[in-house]
């Protein structure tokens, strides 16, 4: 309870208003459901002549003497002066009026309460994109896909299903349970201290069978994030699976993720349907106590609470035991939503290890060059990079090349911060990377990288992406740079034609340069190439590699090849070999070494 206490604090307070609201139409709901009961009792003992009709009002006070005697006294004035038969008639409008004013205000409360629930949910899933984005990339090399998805899908949906609609419970119930108890204390506050030692009993009951719940449900979701992960890795490896005819051997790996899933779950409903049937036995063995200790009190002539009384009373407990039995069925919920929220908040609490500093300085215009001093680097513990010193000049193309697995990705990787280097420094124009902001690090940079990152959108979208307000003449001419025009105004809508999820309606050759295209409208004074046509064949190639030369006119270039023939003309050529640099220089240069560099050519030459 403490925790979802805690969510409620996180969540709510933007809420006030309504919150607020929804407390001041449940209390007047439940004052007049309650009242709707009380009065019944006194008005029928007047009414069929059960008690003496009463002829004098007395002052106004909150005591069950005075509001009973000023009640009977009004019916009494009614029957005399009226008869019994309009007596009775105003006795079922006064019902009604008070019904009515019951129900209104408790769809009024109701109405403000689903604006309160709507909003969380909504907050969360913003919270937690928000989060995603922002995080860095490390963090989801240790993370499944299939999982975040389902932190983000299934997660959500179950806060939203168990914990915010309870909020609905919890906000009303303890109302109308006040409001009852505030009634049984009129009618016999005796009595009512015997309900409050019997009502704890049932709740600690209730209580430690809800407990275990928490545990089953946490393990239920990781399962469906497992199952998502599966259905994730099929989807895109499906041409692999048919190719390996491997659909059994997936089939078979579905089934005893899905088996397992359901076997977790068979245990956590089993326990949730115990809720209704715990709290129906409960509630009524409490009520049968309190009707044994009442009754037995009576017929003992041992308290001054009359038989009439003792029906009314037991009449306004059982007002308590719906709430009650709300409120146990409202607690299995929330231990499996509060389940759900660990794992949204395992992203949402997630440290950010690469931030901006308070004061970041302004990076400026890219004037002069980057340098890479003395930089190491590891993503546990095994050093991936150590002791890079590189220099590269402005409007300089450097070349990357090794085997793979050497660390050039990852050396590309630490200049827009991706990663922090762990050792050693990278500065632009003399500034440390770290120092400064990195919208405006990353706003230097233009990546086209060996996959082609497209989105589910129109080619237009895709190729402004991060730029904006771009018109479509400027799109256009992006497009012709990157000879991506003609393919896309040979299509159906041209500029506006969907490209399909991740590019799927266009080659290989043709989704590159669109990347290209991207990366030409932003126009960045630095481009990194991670081996951008290193997938394509001959005729793509060709086509591709005309669009990067248009690219890399007078830009600073840093490019990763494994074709050796697409850097010759590279102002200098650095080569890696297990996280070192080993050589550099130019194309000429490193040939006459006849080292590392010499060999990887002499393989690509035969």
């Amino acid at each position: 309870m403490k925790e979802f206490l805690k969510l409620m604090k996180r969540f709510i307070p933007p809420y006030r208003k309504d919150l607020i609201l929804n407390f001041l139409f449940n209390t007047l709901g439940a004052i007049f459901g309650v009242f709707s009961f009380l009065m019944m009792k006194p008005i029928l003992d007047v009414l069929f002549g059960l008690e003496p009709a009463v002829i004098e009002r007395v002052p106004f006070a909150l005591s069950k003497d005075a509001i009973f005697n000023n009640i009977f006294f009004y019916v009494s004035k009614v029957k005399a002066s009226t008869g019994a038969d309009m007596a009775l008639l105003f006795v079922c409008g006064i019902l009604i009026l008070t019904v009515l004013l019951k129900v209104g205000f408790t769809y009024l409360a109701s109405y403000h309460s689903v604006g309160i629930r709507n909003g969380v949910v909504r907050d969360i899933r913003k919270l937690l994109y928000n989060k995603i984005v922002q995080l860095p990339i490390g963090f989801f090399t240790e993370e499944r896909k299939g999982d975040i998805i389902a932190r983000t899908t299934g997660d959500v949906q179950e806060v939203e299903n168990s914990v915010m609609t309870s909020l609905d419970m919890f906000l009303k119930n303890p109302v109308l349970i006040i409001a009852s108890l505030t009634g049984m204390l009129i009618l016999s506050p005796h009595m009512t201290l015997f309900v409050f030692i019997m009502l704890p009993v049932a709740g600690y009951i209730i209580g430690s069978v809800g407990k275990t719940l928490k545990k089953t449900s946490r393990k239920g979701q990781d399962k469906m994030g497992e199952l998502l992960s599966t259905i994730e890795e099929t989807l895109s490896g499906l041409r692999v699976i048919k190719a390996f005819n491997a659909e059994e051997k997936m089939n078979y790996r579905y089934d005893g993720e899905n088996n397992e899933y359901r076997r977790i779950m068979n245990s956590l409903m089993r326990r949730r349907v115990l809720a209704h049937p715990m709290s129906e036995l409960l509630g009524t063995i409490v009520i049968v106590v309190v009707l044994w200790y009442g009754g037995r009190l009576i017929l003992s002539n041992e308290s001054t609470l009359g038989a009439s009384d003792f029906i009314t009373f037991l009449v306004v407990f059982y007002g308590i035991i719906n709430p009650a039995k709300q409120f146990t069925n409202a607690f299995y919920s929330i231990q499996k939503g509060m389940a759900a929220m660990h794992r949204i908040d395992a992203i949402l609490l997630a440290e950010s290890t690469i931030q901006d500093k308070e004061n970041p300085k302004e990076m400026g215009d890219f004037s002069q060059g980057i340098v890479y001093d003395n930089v190491s680097f590891a993503y546990d513990k095994d050093e991936v990079l150590r002791n890079i010193n590189v220099e590269i000049p402005k409007g300089k193309m450097v070349a990357l090349v090794g085997q793979s697995g050497s660390g050039k990705t990852t050396f590309v990787d630490l200049l827009p911060r991706f990663y922090d280097v762990n050792k050693g420094s990278i500065k632009i124009d003399g500034k440390d990377i770290k120092d400064c902001r990195m919208m405006d690090l990353r706003g230097l940079m233009g990546n086209v990288n060996q996959e082609s990152i497209l989105f589910n959108d129109t080619f237009f979208n895709n190729i402004a992406f991060g730029v904006e307000n771009a018109t479509l003449e400027q799109v256009q001419e992006a497009a012709k740079i990157a000879n991506a025009h003609d393919f896309i105004s040979a299509t159906e809508e041209g500029y506006q034609t969907n490209i399909g999820d991740r590019g799927s309606k266009l080659s290989g050759g043709q989704r590159q340069r669109i990347s290209i295209a991207r990366a030409i409208l932003k126009n960045p004074p630095i481009l990194i190439l991670d081996e951008a046509t290193s997938a394509l064949d001959t005729e793509s190639e060709k086509l591709v590699q005309e669009a990067l030369e248009n690219l890399m006119k007078d830009r600073t270039s840093i490019v990763i090849a494994h074709r050796l023939s697409t850097i010759r003309n590279a102002d200098m050529i650095y080569v890696f070999n297990e996280g070192e640099i080993v050589e550099n220089g130019t194309h000429t240069q490193l040939l006459e070494k006849d080292g590392v560099y010499s060999k990887l050519h002499q393989m690509q030459v035969f």
